[in-house]
């Protein structure tokens, strides 16, 4: 098993910037690969970002590329977004997944386990 607890989610204005935190305990965390997904009322859950065990791979959604990187602290079994310019349309409560087997990284259905999300709010 493998526990996932999100933080750092907040209230920020438009064009501020927040980082989650995801911390993992149980199986080896260096075995999984990580993914933040997003979800709003009524809506689907969202892929935002991905990084490989190693740390060496890292993908994006469109939406996020460019002000959102995802990174990984293997010492500390940690994985963070760090979230840059953001804007009313990255409102959601955001989830931090982990998966040990191959497969589509962009795949909510892809990943094993999951933590309790955490409310992110931009304000216009």
């Amino acid at each position: 098993q493998v526990q996932l607890v999100e933080s750092g989610g907040g209230l920020v204005q438009a064009g501020g910037s927040l980082r989650l935190s995801c911390a993992a305990s149980g199986r080896t965390f260096s075995n999984a690969d990580m993914g933040w997904f997003r979800q709003t009322p009524g809506k689907e859950r969202e892929f935002v970002a991905a990084i490989s065990r190693s740390g060496g791979n890292t993908f994006y959604a469109d939406s996020v590329k460019g002000r959102f990187t995802i990174s990984r602290d293997s010492a500390n079994n940690t994985v963070y977004l760090q979230m840059n310019s953001l804007q009313p349309e990255d409102t959601a409560v955001y989830y931090c997944a982990a998966r040990y087997y191959s497969g589509n990284h962009h795949l909510p259905q892809e990943y094993d386990y999951w933590g309790q999300g955490t409310q992110v709010t931009v304000s216009s």
